[in-house]
């Protein structure tokens, strides 16, 4: 039966493809019925009112209102994207009343999820909708595809704005003077950064691009995955076939898919080969079971005929007929050295191909890490892949080069001055957390009640010892509930798979005796009998039925589990043990068929492994993780979260075992769930920052990547944002210190500086109260009791203290630069810290010592002795310091320290100030005359304590940023 209605809609929003207009008049010119257009509005009202799942009509409109709400850039409308008024504005061109809006409403709610946050340079625009929607060959099937894997509507239209947020900004393939980009895109963990790279690559090949060059990782494993996944979803199976008969055996011999049981069901096809439908080829120059392996055809596999011999290869009447190229390669030096080899023969033609490198793990092996203290005469030494890459760049001046990677921090840290290196110049792109991603955020409660850990982490250890044993009941226990979950109407599509991991080093023999143990553990576990019944019982009554989700099916008891749990524990052993190790020396001691999660039907094993597994490498079907290995670098402990990702159907189930407490080294221990939460809380500024520099003024950005690199974040102490030799380029510009100790120690010497200092310090001296007040320490011990000390006090305003200690001399000016940047930061996240109470201390008896300092009423002086690096190894007394804690709000008032409790405010500030005389100098009472000492003789040194500030903002940390080698000379690049 025709559906005229669809029909009739369909064709009025496709004459709208610039955006919406009035409905009724273009209903009016399209439709074939003798009724007034108007009257179909109520027809729709009560179609959408009426409709069902699956109605083809709603679904046209939620991708039609979906698109149009998500549009950045919408020269129809001056409201954000993402709002209730870009609905509006959209409702009152197409003409709608209060009755359809209510309806369409209900059914296609406004999409407010936040898009992608980009920092870019400003850019001749070229890839305009209208551009994009005239050559949308690849693209469009590409969108198909997604559609059909089941991606909502508003996931399809993200991904959309978000890809072509990337390609806009790459340069026009037909411009006449070449270019080559940089750019750099930021996802999370095993978020789908292939699928936005993918759609990347679709779209740069619709518009021109002829040559695709994908670093696909640096292990055959993970380029094998991404080259399966760029051939199943773009290249698609006319392509693999070259124009071969896929009912024909014989063409079927060079087809890598063979034995691959998603083809040719579930690659894209394009109905036929696209030269023969009038668009072009993409030609594949690597498979997915060879590397780049040199040009086997020959040097002619990338010679790019010209339908016009005396226009170049960019020209469009030759680009938009010339067949694309595209290779997935691996980051290793012989393949790297094969093509530049290949491409240095092809000549002159080079100059003229518009080029696509995308780069997967873009801070993997990329990132040039020689030291640049030990280049000579300031000439660049290159590692190998990142020289490589460079010569790639050269080579191919119409290249663009798009990073993409999780954890960013070490591609940031290049040298923006480095005209030949990757750092993010034109753009940086940071992608919003996909819908149904399970991140950090999913297991760490930053500031609510403890809710994501409760429900999905549990510690190495509990009284009884190790969980081991625990976790691997878990995961038989959890595919049992897939199991009864795909029998009970959910889709079996996400439990084809069923995984655990278990990290604990990085060593191959651990590995070998970890396995052994596990497996000796499972055969002792006694799953068909009572003894394991009655444990998995326990487990799925104290633990998974209180965490179920209440929309999926749950058994109400286990008994009525039971028939599923011999099945799991089935699958698991099958094939005789259900341990995989994961680990090896070469390329060989990865290529095992039952980890091969694409060509074997299903994968229910326990993975050991250690570094092979921690990126890139998707682990399907990921479900219990028991995870204690060590870091100290940020993003490698990152990209260890395999955990992380998309877990549709069984997000209830995810379990993280992860160590608590564990030796580091010899005397230090780390809380590795600490450490995540540390990782969370610098990824969360590092993209708040993005943000925040992201807004337009007045139509441009305030910033771009090379202007200010987004600040790099480190909460934690021991765990550096990455290893040591990626951030040989980065400079500490800030340490936040809400409610911490800061204590400077590195003063001038020079008699200069030392009499400046204490100028500056004068109105501070001078505004002491006359009279002391009596501060009190109370005993820690068993013993009690308690020491007072006198001291002179004032308050100042963060505006007067920020003014002396900006004007001060130090010995060291970059040791303290990134504290007083801090001070100097007024925004919400800053320092919040309204006045500050000055504490000068001071001590009787016949060692003490008085004097004024250039007029000032007398103060006691104190020794402090510098060390063999000039700098003092301490300045404040421990005996003052639990007042001053007191006073900043880090202590519990007390009565026995009324002065103390007396001046604490919130948003108020301490700092100690002592006059300092080096002993070095001689005797104290010796520098005195007529009761003043010699400003150059005295030292006026500082020990403070920042307010603590909101709970949100009282974590403290630090922040890097990279050294532009161009800009040495420079005055200090200020914040916004």
């Amino acid at each position: 039966m025709t559906d005229h209605l669809f029909n009739l809609h369909g064709d009025v929003l496709a004459a709208m493809r610039r955006g919406p207009k009035s409905f009724a008049k273009l209903a009016f010119v399209l439709s074939d019925a003798d009724e007034p257009a108007d009257t179909y509005a109520g027809h729709f009202r009560d179609r959408i009112l009426a409709a069902g799942p699956g109605d083809e009509l709603v679904a046209l409109w939620h991708r039609t209102l979906t698109s149009w709400d998500l549009t950045e850039q919408a020269d129809w409308s001056g409201a954000p994207a993402r709002t209730d008024a870009r609905r509006s504005d959209t409702y009152d061109r197409l003409g709608f009343g209060a009755d359809l809006r209510k309806a369409l409403d209900q059914a296609v709610p406004v999409f407010k999820e936040p898009g992608a946050t980009v920092i870019s340079k400003e850019f001749t625009s070229w890839y305009s909708r209208d551009t994009a929607a005239a050559r949308s060959f690849y693209w469009n099937s590409y969108e198909q595809m997604l559609r059909r894997k089941g991606w909502s509507d508003a996931a399809v239209t993200g991904l959309d704005e978000a890809s072509h947020a990337v390609v806009e900004r790459l340069s026009d393939p037909t411009r006449t003077e070449a270019y080559g980009a940089r750019g750099l895109v930021v996802g999370y963990v095993q978020s789908g950064k292939t699928a936005n790279f993918t759609g990347v690559t679709a779209k740069a090949i619709d518009a021109g691009y002829r040559l695709v060059i994908v670093l696909g990782g640096t292990l055959n494993l993970l380029r094998g995955q991404t080259q399966r996944r760029l051939d199943m979803e773009l290249v698609g199976r006319e392509n693999i076939l070259r124009g071969a008969d896929p009912s024909d055996p014989d063409a079927l011999i060079d087809v890598d898919y063979q034995d691959d049981e998603d083809w040719p069901a579930k690659f894209v096809s394009h109905g036929a080969r696209p030269s023969s439908l009038g668009f072009f080829d993409i030609e594949r120059l690597t498979t997915r079971s060879n590397d780049y392996l040199g040009l086997q055809s020959g040097i002619r596999a990338l010679e790019f005929e010209k339908q016009s011999r005396t226009k170049p290869l960019y020209d469009p009447d030759n680009l938009h007929h010339a067949a694309a190229r595209v290779m997935v390669v691996k980051k290793n030096k012989s393949v790297l050295a094969k093509l530049i080899k290949d491409l240095k023969k092809i000549g002159p033609i080079l100059s003229e191909i518009p080029a696509l490198i995308i780069d997967d793990e873009s801070d993997q092996a990329s990132v040039n890490t020689t030291d640049p203290k030990k280049w000579e005469d300031g000439k660049v030494v290159r590692k190998a892949i990142n020289g490589q890459i460079s010569q790639l760049l050269g080579l191919l001046p119409r290249a663009q080069y798009v990073g993409y990677t999780a954890t960013p921090f070490a591609n940031v840290f290049v040298d923006p001055g480095d005209e030949e290196d990757i750092f993010p110049r034109d753009f940086l792109i940071s992608l919003p957390r996909p819908t149904g991603y399970m991140g950090v955020q999913d297991f760490h409660d930053l500031e609510s009640e403890g809710a994501a850990e409760e429900t999905h982490v549990r510690g190495i250890y509990d009284s009884t010892g190790d969980r081991l044993q625990e976790a691997l009941d878990a995961f038989v226990l959890t595919g049992a509930l897939k199991l009864y979950r795909a029998d009970h109407g959910v889709a079996e599509g996400p439990f084809r798979h069923h995984t655990m991991l278990v990290h604990e080093s990085i060593r191959m023999a651990e590995h070998a005796a970890l396995a052994l143990r596990i497996n000796s553990m499972w055969h002792r576990s006694a799953y068909t009998g009572q003894e394991g019944h009655a444990r998995l019982a326990a487990l799925l009554d104290k633990d998974f039925r209180s965490y179920a989700d209440e929309e999926l099916p749950t058994p109400t008891s286990y008994d009525e589990l039971k028939p599923y749990v011999s099945r799991a524990r089935q699958l698991i052993n099958s094939g005789g043990e259900p341990v995989i190790v994961v680990n090896g020396d070469t390329e060989r001691d990865y290529e095992q068929p039952e980890l091969d999660f694409d060509r074997t039907p299903h994968v229910w094993k326990i993975l050991v492994g250690g570094t092979k597994l921690s990126r890139g490498f998707t682990v399907e079907g990921l479900t219990v993780t028991y995870y204690r290995r060590t870091t100290q670098q940020a993003d490698t402990l990152m990209q260890m979260g395999r955990w992380f990702g998309f877990r549709p159907g069984y997000r209830d189930l995810v379990r993280l075992y992860i160590g608590r407490e564990e030796a580091m080294g010899k005397s230090r221990t780390v809380d590795l769930y600490e450490a995540f939460e540390a990782i969370c809380r610098d990824e969360e500024t590092f993209r708040d920052q993005l943000t925040r520099y992201a807004t337009l003024v007045d139509g441009k950005p305030q910033v771009t990547p090379a202007q200010i690199p987004p600040l790099v974040s480190q909460h934690l102490s021991w765990l550096k944002p990455a290893a040591r030799n990626k951030m040989f380029n980065a400079e500490l510009v800030e340490i936040r210190s809400p409610g911490q100790w800061v204590e400077p120690t590195a003063y001038p010497t020079n008699a200069a500086d030392l009499r400046h200092n204490a100028e500056v310090w004068l109105p501070v001296l001078k505004a002491l109260s006359e009279e002391t007040s009596v501060f009190v320490t109370l005993s820690e011990d068993d013993r009690g009791g308690y020491t007072r000390y006198p001291a002179r006090t004032a308050v100042l305003s963060h505006a007067q203290l920020l003014g002396t200690m900006s004007s001060l001399a130090w010995g060291r000016p970059d040791l303290f630069a990134p504290n007083l940047a801090y001070l100097k930061d007024a925004s919400d996240a800053g320092c919040a810290t309204d006045d500050w109470t000055i504490i000068l201390p001071q001590t009787s008896g016949p060692t003490s010592v008085a004097a004024g300092i250039l007029g000032s009423q007398p103060v006691t002086l104190v020794q402090r002795k510098r060390n063999a690096r000039g700098v003092f190894n301490r300045i404040s007394g421990v005996a003052h310091r639990q007042s001053a804690e007191r006073i900043a709000g880090l202590r519990s008032l007390s009565d026995d320290d009324p002065f103390a409790s007396q001046l604490h405010q919130t948003r108020r500030g301490v700092v100690l100030l002592y006059p300092v005389v080096d002993p070095d100098l001689g005797d104290p009472a010796d520098l005195v005359a007529g009761g003043m000492i010699d400003p150059a003789k005295v030292v006026l040194a500082v020990a403070f304590i920042p307010a603590a500030g909101p709970a949100g903002n009282s974590v403290p940390y630090v922040r890097f940023r990279a050294i532009d080698s161009s800009r040495r000379r420079e005055a200090t690049i200020e914040v916004p």
